[in-house]
């Protein structure tokens, strides 16, 4: 059997079935934690959601990368974290316009919102396990999952801070913090992507 190409063939139609999932329910989780954010003026959720959208665009990548070269595979990764850098940065940007213009983030939408995202994380976190290991392109979405699950926790605490201190500031905090924690993730991703590439035979940029 393993000298048929049957095994290669199997691992593939396996990874498009995790991948196809885990983007599905990250687009889903994006939209709903975008409205909610937008709803309950949260930059936290706002953050999160994003986050999310950009798990679910690692996702479709990875989903294209199956069955290519390695030197794509690398690039895709490398598409990937230039993706998530941006996003970081967007992120942080948007938590000092809002500092300055003022917000009154909701702890229920903050809280609920939240815990449903760590719970859809969790269960991607679970059916990715076997690829954190694997090729550079499908190791970044695993790593894009980690960072979800590190940013629902801490938009949950933030919330019962603003319930509990009456201020907006605890969210600002958190949204802060998972543009810096993105930023960081990024910046992991396209260390691995660009010694992808150059064990594939490109040349870094």
């Amino acid at each position: 059997m393993s000298d048929c190409g049957c095994h290669h063939e199997a691992k593939n139609a396996q990874e498009r079935k995790i991948l196809t999932i885990a983007l599905i329910l990250n687009a889903t989780m994006a939209v709903v934690g975008g409205i909610a954010g937008w709803i309950g003026e949260s930059t936290g959720l706002l953050a999160d959601a994003a986050d999310m959208l950009s798990d679910a665009t690692a996702y479709a990548i990875g989903l294209v990368a199956i069955g290519r070269a390695a030197s794509f595979k690398a690039n895709a990764a490398m598409l990937s974290g230039v993706a998530l850098l941006l996003l970081g940065l967007g992120v942080l940007f948007e938590v000092g316009r809002r500092v300055i213009y003022g917000a009154e983030p909701d702890s229920g939408w903050m809280i609920g919102t939240a815990i449903l995202s760590l719970i859809v994380n969790m269960a991607v976190l679970r059916m990715l396990a076997p690829l954190k290991s694997a090729e550079v392109h499908l190791r970044a979405t695993w790593i894009f999952t980690r960072a979800d699950m590190v940013a629902n926790v801490g938009v949950i605490l933030a919330g019962v801070l603003v319930l509990w201190l009456g201020s907006p500031y605890p969210d600002f905090v958190i949204g802060t913090l998972i543009g810096l924690y993105v930023v960081k993730e990024a910046v992991e991703i396209l260390r691995e992507a660009r010694e992808a590439r150059h064990n594939a035979g490109g040349t870094p940029e």
